[in-house]
């Protein structure tokens, strides 16, 4: 029988691997304590050395944390802590950024059962307030400021941590779409805030899901105008 080597290059890599999968063979989890680095390394095979910079890794990923008298324990990871330094567009190409506003948009398609699960009083006040500080609102980075405030406040209506803190990631992109449509004078959907806000108000999930449909519609007929026919299916 032929034993191939394991190359020294990855050797850390597959520590990593082994220490999930005794996480998951034995079902640890959040609190549990890991086995210390002498039992890790006679089981593994490999140096104190390979292991400490395995558990290093995985301690930067979120996924252990050292507590006092107990070495390492297994730790819940923050599920978007490692993407705020990543989401910037110094480091992403312009396709990137065009598919991360994609994402937004599918989002805000997706959200309205969770608006009419959790949407209270206040938050229909709060979303008017902002409808009629854009009709009188006089300049283009007001008027720009108050339409991305206004589906902020949808998210926060939705009040999911994890939907509100991507969208947190996803803002910034999709605030400089914006800004380019609103300087090249893209159309508006004829669907407008002030219809949306009086859907959530009085309509249904689907009927909301339809009128998001149709203000964003100028967002979709752009994307079909800038495909590319050698990309379309």
């Amino acid at each position: 029988m032929q034993i191939k080597a394991i190359e020294k290059t990855n050797l850390v890599e597959l520590v990593e691997q082994k220490i999930l999968n005794l996480v998951r063979k034995n079902n640890l989890s959040v609190g549990d304590s890991l086995p210390g680095e002498l039992e890790l390394t006679e089981g593994l095979g490999v140096s104190r050395s390979v292991v400490r910079e395995a558990l290093s890794r995985l301690r930067m990923l979120g996924l252990l944390e050292s507590r006092k008298k107990r070495g390492m324990v297994i730790a819940e990871p923050d599920v978007f802590g490692g993407c705020k330094q990543i989401m910037d567009a110094a480091f992403l190409n312009e396709q990137t950024q065009q598919n991360l506003c994609e994402m937004r948009l599918t989002l805000e398609l997706g959200f309205s059962d969770l608006l009419f699960l959790r949407k209270t009083d206040k938050d229909l006040d709060e979303l008017e307030n902002i409808v009629n500080r854009q009709a009188k609102s006089r300049t283009e980075q007001t008027r720009v400021k108050l339409d991305i405030e206004f589906h902020q406040k949808l998210y926060h209506i939705a009040r999911n941590d994890l939907l509100l803190r991507f969208q947190g990631l996803l803002e910034p992109f999709f605030r400089e779409a914006v800004k380019r449509e609103e300087k090249n004078g893209h159309r508006k959907g004829e669907i407008s805030h002030r219809d949306l806000w009086e859907e959530l108000r009085n309509g249904t999930p689907d009927s909301f899901r339809k009128k998001m449909r149709e203000h964003l519609q100028p967002h979709f007929d752009r994307l079909v105008k800038n495909q590319g026919p050698g990309d379309r299916t």
